[in-house]
């Protein structure tokens, strides 16, 4: 047995995935809510949230004791914000599985969200934004969401804008959090060396008072395309940071596994068709890479590089170059093998650790309502054919697909390279 689902009575998911190559156990709490949950007016709440679970509960009053319950058993712990979940996690070994329990729920149900909290945060927030702007390699990928989706909750940024962390209060937190916190939104993965059998009866008692009214629904992405579009960030960098892809399938498209491996025969890998031309081949870039992001409602293939400023225009026209092989010539079978067996063998390696596990269970059931095994996600990846290589190619390497961010000192928009 890989995993078990368990839904309690007021609608609780609970997933339980037994390891016995491990002595560690991990417990994710995994809620549907994220940035795409968000007003315009409180865009950035999820991720501020998530921050002041640490501040302090009435059990545990502050980030010390907080941080230090778990620390004073060499345990690891964290949380994070996407723009359709918001995850608590803690690992440690196996037989501090209740405190592993009392904890995570401790933060998410007590947490007192104080105003002097709040207050003190803000700076810690705007901070983490300002580091954002200041990374270029990170920053591009944020204005490449932008570019696709425009002013929508899917275009704006996860972290919100620095207006909006200035002008949060309490209520905002407490209000969000009675909307957008339910068991009817929530799954609880646990991961590992489980020795308990009476596990969901304890998640029962801990998450008790998790609230169990209907969450509010996020609006679905608009997507409205006729040529190729960019965006051009001007600033003075000895470095050009720039993303280039296409409109893709969602998570649930039936092609979605062809398009992961599309990215990794383009950029997957140092081995990759992008690797070799415009590294190995053109000393063009230290870092070119190709991916596949797939949403509920939308998913995009993107190429990113960092390269020479003067050399930015050249290296667009080479990643264009492939793109337009690939859509004229297709893969051969070995290239797709070669593909197919490295994603595999990624997410065998990946999965020897008990918080990737549950990550792995528990981001499937949150988003997709299904959870596939690792070996029947491997089935599907050896039903891709050449065939579907070459008719996905055809379909998103479109003009109408496109487009183009880039982070340099360039007024100019390179519109008259954007061609597919």
């Amino acid at each position: 047995m890989s995993h078990q689902k368990i839904i309690l009575k007021n609608d609780l998911r609970i997933i339980k995935v037994p390891l016995k190559s491990t002595k560690a156990v991990s417990v994710l709490v995994l809620v549907g809510s994220g940035s795409k949950y968000e007003r315009k007016e409180i865009n950035g709440i999820s991720h501020f949230l998530e921050h002041m679970f640490f501040k302090g509960t009435s059990k545990r009053p502050d980030t010390l004791s907080i941080t230090e319950t778990l620390d004073k058993i060499g345990g690891n712990y964290g949380a994070f914000t996407s723009s359709e979940s918001t995850g608590f996690w803690a690992k440690s070994e196996s037989s501090h599985l209740e405190l592993l329990f009392d904890w995570v729920s401790d933060i998410l149900l007590n947490s007192q969200f104080r105003t002097k909290d709040i207050e003190r945060e803000r700076g810690v927030i705007v901070e983490e934004i300002n580091m954002y702007l200041d990374t270029p390699i990170s920053y591009v990928g944020r204005l490449w969401e932008k570019l696709l989706y425009g002013d929508q909750p899917a275009g704006r940024p996860i972290l919100g804008e620095k207006e909006n962390i200035l002008k949060m209060n309490r209520k905002n937190f407490l209000d969000y959090f009675k909307k957008h916190y339910s068991t009817k939104n929530t799954v609880i993965c646990v991961a590992g060396n489980i020795k308990e059998n009476n596990i969901e009866k304890k998640i029962e008692k801990f998450f008790s008072s998790l609230n169990e009214n209907p969450p509010l629904e996020k609006k679905q992405v608009k997507e409205k395309q006729s040529e190729p579009r960019s965006l051009v960030h001007f600033k003075k960098t000895d470095q050009t940071h720039l993303c280039l892809g296409v409109r893709g399938y969602d998570l649930f498209h039936s092609q979605r596994y062809a398009q992961k491996l599309l990215s990794v025969i383009l950029g997957g890998s140092m081995s990759s068709r992008l690797f070799i031309s415009v590294r190995e081949k053109m000393g063009l870039a230290y870092y070119v890479q190709t991916s596949s992001d797939f949403y509920t409602d939308t998913g995009y293939l993107v190429t990113q590089a960092g390269v020479d400023n003067k050399k930015a225009e050249k290296t667009i026209e080479l990643i264009l170059k492939e793109y337009r092989k690939i859509k004229k010539e297709g893969v051969k079978k070995e290239e797709l093998q070669k593909a197919k067996d490295y994603l595999k063998g990624k997410t065998v390696l990946s999965l020897e650790s008990s918080d990737v596990q549950a990550s792995f269970y528990g981001e499937q059931e949150l988003l997709k309502g299904e959870i596939l095994t690792p070996e029947e996600k491997f089935s599907k990846i050896d039903e891709v054919s050449v065939n579907d290589i070459k008719k996905l190619a055809n379909d998103i390497f479109q003009p109408s697909k496109l487009n183009l961010a880039v982070i340099g000192p360039f007024k100019k928009k390179f519109k008259n390279i954007l061609k597919i």
